[in-house]
């Protein structure tokens, strides 16, 4: 089968070992990706059984506003049997490809993370009732997505499927003394945060905790956000600022070395009335690594654990205390959990897993549509 994707999530490398499984699948795989997604420019990759097309984007990195000008060439270019936007159907960019798959006659599906059931203003209920009625399924990243949409009233196949796994040839456990020396990290108990310094992401109460917490206890905060400047200033306030280690983003390729540094990688999501935890694929990332893992409650946190890590309240500084201090304490349990977690990975978040059950979701929809007489 000959299919176009499309997703802006692919400027990261990383990523890509899910397209190389797809073509192994017997996919023929294009995939439409742009230069750069904001600051995130499109990492090194080179293509392995699926063809690749950096195409410019306009407002690249605006969520809900961005955009494939020379979209309708791609897509008209080639009798493509499926093109998968993987896109939220309210958005722009789902709108122009699915009015160009109308005019080529293309079937189409999109992707959605969407977890909290929201009203949208014009145009952007018109984006997603067009998509509705013109897709022949979706992809929901999680059951409560999927919950979302179907209270939306769509009506077409819903398949729940993450957007992506790991590959555990990436991720595993590995030596990175140079990297811990490197930070300073020699001797100390390391609790790690890997992703956006944003306020809904906990990172106040994280700072919290390691005032609670004994000297020995380091913090390594890696990525950005608009929140970096005031945390900085809330650790020197609170005394801590010399325990904690900033890095700036890294690239993927670069994430499990991080995480191999790591004693404890902990995700400390805070739900807001807009937004809700809807994955956190710093969790697997770490597991796979054999790296314990400690999450909040919000939303998907806990799925995606499972018996392999710990959760607390979200917002409950005392619980995510106690969880450290535990892990510290306790090295065998530590080292079962991150064993744990390595063999949740291995069973239900491989790209290899990811791939086969997107595949699986090609051929029955493109069987499925075929049946009912559709081109």
């Amino acid at each position: 089968m000959k299919v176009l994707m499309i997703s802006k999530a692919f400027v990261v490398s990383a990523y890509h070992a899910k397209l190389k499984e797809l073509s192994r699948l017997g996919v023929e795989l294009t995939l439409v990706v742009p230069p750069n997604w904001g600051r995130q420019k499109l990492e090194h990759v080179q293509p392995d059984g699926y063809e690749l097309l950096v195409m410019n984007c306009t407002f690249s990195g605006a969520h809900h506003f961005h955009f494939y000008p020379a979209i309708s060439s791609v897509i008209g270019r080639e009798a493509w049997d499926l093109v998968h936007i993987d896109e939220e159907a309210f958005n722009p960019v789902a709108y122009h490809a699915l009015r160009a798959c109308e005019r080529a006659g293309r079937r189409a599906i999109f992707f959605t993370w969407q977890n909290i059931h929201k009203k949208y203003s014009p145009p952007f209920n018109y984006f997603e009732r067009f998509a509705f009625r013109r897709v022949v399924a979706a992809i929901a990243g999680s059951e409560e997505a999927r919950s979302v949409l179907l209270a939306r009233e769509f009506s077409k196949p819903v398949s729940v499927i993450p957007q992506f796994g790991v590959d555990p040839e990436l991720f595993q456990k590995r030596d990175v003394s140079d990297l811990k020396k490197k930070l300073g990290l020699a001797d100390k108990f390391v609790i790690g945060y890997l992703g956006r310094i944003v306020k809904e992401k906990g990172i106040e109460q994280l700072i919290h905790a390691l005032v609670a917490l004994p000297e020995r206890f380091v913090l390594v905060l890696v990525g950005s956000g608009d929140l970096e400047r005031p945390m900085r200033k809330l650790s020197e306030r609170l005394g801590v600022a010399s325990r904690i280690r900033w890095v700036p983003q890294i690239s993927s390729l670069e994430v499990p070395m991080y995480m191999n540094a790591l004693d404890v990688l902990v995700l400390p999501s805070r739900t807001t009335s807009r937004w809700k935890e809807q994955f956190g694929r710093v969790l697997i990332e770490a597991m796979a690594c054999e790296t314990p893992v400690v999450g909040s409650s919000s939303a998907e946190i806990p799925k995606v654990i499972g018996e392999a890590g710990l959760v607390f309240p979200e917002g409950d500084v005392a619980v995510l205390v106690n969880h450290l201090r535990g892990l510290h304490d306790n090295p065998g349990m530590a080292s079962e959990l991150g064993a744990r977690g390595r063999t949740r990975v291995l069973r239900n978040f491989t790209q290899r897993r990811i791939a086969e059950q997107t595949a699986e979701l090609y051929q029955r929809v493109l069987g499925a549509t075929d049946s009912n007489g559709h081109s």
